[in-house]
């Protein structure tokens, strides 16, 4: 099933991939096709999974993507015993560009981890919005609600995630 899905969003999931690489280091190792290709071995490996539409999707594929991304970060730390912090600005993604502060991803990874677990609908408008770049209605459509709905928890989710990395942040 994934074979024959790939080719047809090959040239998102470089934009994505492309998107994420943008942020991160300048020397960073990764290129965006490595990045698919690793995240592609990982989805052929979920032997169960389950798309319910396109925008489900993308959503798994960033999630597959941030999470390689992390570990990429993580090895990345140690081998460097706590070198520079990966920067990503939040707001990219959705304000044509506009930077807002920026933010560390392996810190950002355990802000939204934490919002998880408060509450999932938040954490997976992030997740589409920021990490998978849906606009505000495709997020709807794949979650099944109103734009009005998934626009309020945008904007809860990003004030909390700057909270908790100001407060992180304060804290090293």
């Amino acid at each position: 099933m994934l074979d024959q899905i790939l080719p047809a969003v090959y040239d998102e999931l470089h934009r994505i991939a492309g998107r994420y690489l943008n942020r991160e280091r300048p020397n960073h190792t990764l290129q965006p096709t490595a990045l698919i290709n690793e995240a592609y071995l990982r989805l052929v490996d979920q032997s169960r999974l389950t798309l319910q539409n396109r925008a489900h999707f993308f959503g798994i594929a960033a999630r597959v993507m941030r999470r390689i991304l992390v570990e990429h970060a993580r090895a990345h730390h140690a081998a460097k015993r706590g070198g520079s912090a990966i920067q990503v600005p939040l707001d990219e993604a959705v304000h044509g560009g506009a930077r807002e502060e920026n933010i560390d991803f392996v810190v950002l990874d355990a802000a939204l981890d934490r919002l998880a677990k408060m509450d999932p609908q938040q954490s997976r408008v992030v997740e589409l919005r920021y990490f998978a770049g849906l606009t505000i209605e495709e997020t709807a459509e794949a979650m099944g609600s109103s734009p009005a709905t998934i626009k309020r928890s945008w904007t809860v989710a990003r004030a909390w995630l700057r909270r908790e990395m100001t407060r992180a942040s304060a804290s090293t």
